[in-house]
């Protein structure tokens, strides 16, 4: 009898290790696949932006040809560009603060990109310029990618957030050193739509 109850207390504690450990792999291994996701949707943002980036070069060159005595705009357009390219994030590391820090410089390129067109209604024939149509079309459609790729991280993010901050899962998440994700937030006077009309 008593091997009999030693038998039985050693399964029961089989058991239970088998399932805590169950519990803490899947718990784990799902925190790794949401904080990929997480990376995953960062890139694809990162990924509009270098879009945007790469079509700025042609818009301004586009523009220079026409309006020439409009040098301070133009130059103010390329130093935005060039911070902002300067400004990256690890996206392991995708705090508050380094967010916060990529929005203030991808703001003061769209802040430039806004007086440029402001500047080119003065031009009608740059207007009318095939090149300069479908640079603007271009424009238009990454601004929108980007809004649809902000979206979409916001959601990944919240999504992993939610789950690492859940109880029991903080308790592992705080063991392996899972971090929450900052999200995008609106910039001061972002209620008001920017006017990108040529």
């Amino acid at each position: 009898m008593k091997h009999k109850g030693l038998w039985i207390t050693l399964i029961v504690i089989v058991i239970i290790f088998v399932s805590l450990f169950s519990w803490v792999k899947g718990t784990y291994n799902t925190m790794v696949t949401q904080d990929e996701s997480v990376k995953t949707a960062w890139s694809q943002v990162e990924n509009q932006y270098q879009r945007r980036m790469d079509l700025i070069p042609n818009l301004v060159n586009t523009v220079k040809g026409y309006a020439t005595h409009e040098k301070e705009t133009l130059e103010g357009v390329i130093s935005a560009r060039s911070e902002a390219t300067k400004t990256t994030i690890d996206p392991s590391n995708l705090d508050e603060a380094s967010l916060q820090r990529f929005q203030a410089a991808q703001g003061e390129l769209s802040s430039a990109l806004s007086r440029l067109m402001v500047v080119i209604e003065r031009y009608p024939e740059l207007k009318a310029n095939q090149n300069f149509s479908e640079l603007q079309a271009q424009l238009e459609g990454t601004e929108n990618r980007i809004t649809v790729e902000r979206k979409r991280f916001n959601e990944v993010a919240q999504a992993y957030n939610t789950y690492i901050r859940s109880f029991p899962n903080n308790l592992l998440a705080g063991m392996f050193g899972f971090q929450t994700k900052a999200y995008f937030t609106a910039e001061p006077g972002s209620e008001k739509a920017p006017k990108v009309e040529f």
